[in-house]
């Protein structure tokens, strides 16, 4: 079966447009650890997958998936206590009084709860987010992306703030006066939304903005435009679906290496390795105000196999010591990038933190624009050389590379030196 035979039969069964990474797609078939192989055997290095958190296929979380599984798999309307032993292991990693859970299958039914919880909170119905974010794909949340907007337009009650971008940061100047930029453009969009009748009910976000390209930004970044949304009434949505489970390396959670305290935190991809899990942290005020205004039942979260996964994955990531080896080789790594870019000027700027890094590609340092065609060309040629990476930003012109936690420096190195070889063959203007 080739993958243009494979290629038809999805076009046939799924429909036009369903994307794939990669000119020539690859056809994965087994993975182990950091590694998968396709179907002609050829391996890769997975540099971008964030779902199979722990590595692929860990031994730990197959056996309990398959000894739960083989045991009983039911519903939360049955009590079980898996969901009990891992809601109190999550909650635990939290702080400001983030104790209740809901859990679900999918990131974006995670949001789609957040929404709903800060309405029943708030009263009020105003949203922001940021104009290049993305954060899933239920018909609530899908309105908050303003790069793929939906037929007939998005909801009035929404609106977009400009993205964090520190390598172009808003008022001139990054650090505060970038902050404080950011501040005042959320203070006119609840400023607008006051005024169409709406109010503030949440500002969601990703700690990391990850989708805007992850910029470099200090902490207590957030602190003026969270007070701006608190003194209007509204709520903080952190959305760690890409950042958290001590991917950072630094912290458990994105919010809290941006000294953020938010009032609701989602989660998805990384919970449970690969099996379907997202969730919802929040206070039991805020938790009693959702359940009393929505009548709210899944009938797969929280299921027994999904928490037995889950809960094997917060073993791995204790057991193997995950966030400090994302730490440790996430330095590493940054400091090859900043190497790498002291020979290729088409790297205009090195960033990250933890196994989730990246550069962004520019046809001039001087005038910092955007390689964006260069950028795909780039991640196309890694994908033949056996690299598997990606790219995202503002421009979709930042290298992302977020490999699983169990990443070497061996791993690093092998990536850096490829990179090297592909920055030095491949042309920046075609």
């Amino acid at each position: 079966m080739t993958a243009a035979n494979l290629l038809d039969r999805r076009r046939a069964l799924l429909g036009p447009n369903v994307p794939t990474f990669y000119e020539e797609p690859v056809h994965i078939v087994r993975g182990k650890g950091v590694l998968v192989w396709d179907d002609e055997g050829r391996q890769y290095l997975d540099c971008y997958n964030n779902v199979p958190h722990v590595g692929h296929c860990h031994p730990k979380v197959v056996e309990a998936i398959c000894r739960q599984a083989g045991t009983l798999n039911t519903h939360t309307r049955y009590l079980h206590e898996t969901i009990l032993d891992y809601g109190e292991r999550l909650t635990a990693t939290f702080k400001g009084g983030l104790s209740q859970l809901v859990l679900t299958c999918t990131g974006s039914e995670a949001n789609d709860i957040a929404l709903r919880m800060a309405q029943a909170i708030t009263g009020k119905t105003g949203i922001i987010a940021t104009d290049h974010t993305y954060h899933g794909n239920t018909t609530a949340v899908a309105q908050l992306s303003r790069t793929n907007p939906p037929p007939g337009g998005t909801w009035p009650n929404i609106r977009f703030v400009p993205a964090p971008d520190s390598y172009r940061p808003l008022g001139g100047e990054p650090g505060e006066a970038h902050a404080q930029a950011f501040a005042a453009e959320v203070g006119r969009a609840i400023a607008s939304l006051e005024a169409a009748g709406y109010g503030t009910s949440a500002m969601i976000l990703c700690p990391y903005f990850a989708n805007e390209g992850f910029p470099d930004l200090p902490a207590g970044w957030l602190a003026a435009a969270a007070a701006a949304v608190r003194k209007a009434g509204g709520v903080i949505i952190a959305d760690e679906v890409q950042p958290g489970f001590g991917r950072l390396g630094s912290h458990m959670w994105g919010h809290q290496r941006a000294g953020l305290t938010p009032d609701i935190v989602t989660m998805g991809k990384p919970m449970a390795n690969g099996h379907p899990v997202g969730g919802v942290a929040t206070t039991p005020e805020i938790m009693a105000a959702f359940r009393e205004g929505f009548r709210y039942f899944n009938t797969f979260g929280g299921n027994p196999v999904s928490c037995a996964a889950a809960l094997a994955t917060l073993d791995v990531i204790e057991e193997e010591g995950l966030m400090a080896n994302a730490e440790a080789v996430g330095a590493f790594a940054h400091a090859g990038l900043r190497d790498l870019a002291t020979r290729h000027d088409c790297i205009g700027d090195v960033r990250g933190a933890g196994l989730f890094f990246g550069a962004e590609m520019v046809l001039d340092r001087a005038t910092r624009q955007p390689a964006t065609a260069f950028t795909k060309r780039v991640a196309n040629e890694m994908r033949r050389r056996g690299i598997l990476i990606n790219f995202l930003g503002i421009h979709y012109n930042v290298l992302k590379i977020r490999p699983p936690l169990p990443f070497s420096m061996a791993n690093a190195a092998q990536l850096l030196s490829v990179l090297d070889e592909v920055l030095a063959s491949t042309p920046l203007r075609p």
